[in-house]
């Protein structure tokens, strides 16, 4: 795991799984949430729905080399934190 990239490990659906925001994952983010811009990304993720949050962790798997199709097998908390947990990384 590399920290300085935003790179961390989650348990997700009972394995762990590495994700990251990369810039394709941040790209793929604003088109699959609809928006351009991280102030509109920002704002958009304070009230997503169950597919925005699965278009988010799915990019964030891929980010971190994974497979974006596990994104369906998570339930909705456990999606939720590891999201928080990448974004989280990716801004310290």
């Amino acid at each position: 795991m590399n920290g300085a990239r935003g790179e961390v490990i989650v348990r997700l659906a009972g394995a762990e799984r590495r994700l990251c925001l990369t810039l394709g994952a941040l790209a793929e983010i604003e088109t699959g949430l609809g928006v351009e811009g991280l102030a509109a990304v920002a704002e958009r993720m304070r009230a997503l729905s169950a597919r925005d949050l699965m278009t988010v962790l799915a990019a964030l798997l891929r980010g971190g080399r994974e497979d974006g199709a596990l994104a369906a097998g998570v339930e909705p908390r456990e999606a939720a934190r590891a999201v928080a947990r990448a974004f989280t990384a990716a801004a310290a």
